[in-house]
């Protein structure tokens, strides 16, 4: 399948003075988001699990403000320390919960309570964790912005398994109760719900059913596979000033694939 070309064009100072924390930022997507922000001024408190893939990150760009911190998002004592970390020198900007986890395409009988537990732990869990955490410090400064991976699986039912599908299902109608309850205060709560991208949080198919029904249909409509700078671009708009106005979308970046 082939790569959708993008070009990025970094727009100084647009998250001067600004703190936001990127979990999953890593690897792709979140670590593409993470050098997006402070590539343009921001401080970014860089949040995985991975302490190897932090610390190479954070080697190759000496030159940025980026914040390592080694954590669990489904664990609450872990989403505390990131917390504690984003606010211990400046107001807390924003949030990018980009942290996810994919299943193996598995049916509603095909399942296991094991994947449905880890997937919505972190995809569903995490993300309320760490929403939760961050808001009361986003109502202190009287603005903010929080941007929610959901997926292109969060708009149908034939991008994944139940278990991711679900998960991301979930994940938009928590953006869209945030943005309702906290929009008055200033603080704007979206979600991006990306097609295909170059990551490394594919999942095998490995239903034959699923294969049957949705593999071959995904294979051919959809218009190729984004690069991680693509949806950083997407991501960070959204959470900028730029999308003042922006409030509970759900912003596809799939090069059109739902569009079919």
């Amino acid at each position: 399948m082939k790569i959708i070309p993008f070009n990025e064009e970094i727009i100084p100072g647009r998250f001067a003075g600004k703190t936001v924390i990127v979990t999953g930022a890593a690897s792709g997507i979140g670590r593409a988001t993470a050098l997006r922000i402070a590539k343009e001024g921001g401080r970014v408190i860089a949040s995985d699990i991975s302490s190897e893939r932090l610390e190479v990150l954070v080697a190759d760009h000496p030159q940025l403000n980026l914040v390592p911190v080694v954590g669990d998002i489904s664990v609450q004592e872990d989403v505390d320390d990131i917390i504690k970390t984003a606010t211990a020198e400046d107001d807390l900007y924003g949030l990018v919960n980009n942290a996810g986890i994919m299943d193996n395409f598995q049916t509603i009988t095909e399942v296991s309570d094991e994947v449905w537990e880890r997937v919505f732990s972190v995809n569903v869990w995490g993300t309320m964790r760490m929403t939760r955490a961050a808001i009361p410090h986003l109502l202190d400064n009287g603005r903010g912005s929080i941007v929610n991976l959901s997926s292109a699986a969060g708009l149908g039912g034939g991008a994944a398994g139940v278990a991711y599908t679900a998960s991301k299902h979930a994940v938009i109608g928590m953006t869209k109760n945030t943005a309702v309850m906290y929009g008055p205060d200033g603080i704007r709560c979206n979600a991006v719900a990306p097609g295909g991208v170059v990551t490394n949080i594919g999942g095998q198919i490995l239903s034959q059913r699923a294969a049957e029904r949705i593999g071959a249909a995904m294979m051919v409509t959809s218009p190729g596979i984004a690069t991680p700078e693509a949806l950083a671009a997407t991501i960070t708009w959204l959470l900028s000033p730029d999308a003042c106005n922006v409030n509970g979308a759900v912003l596809s970046s799939d090069g059109g694939w739902k569009a079919f």
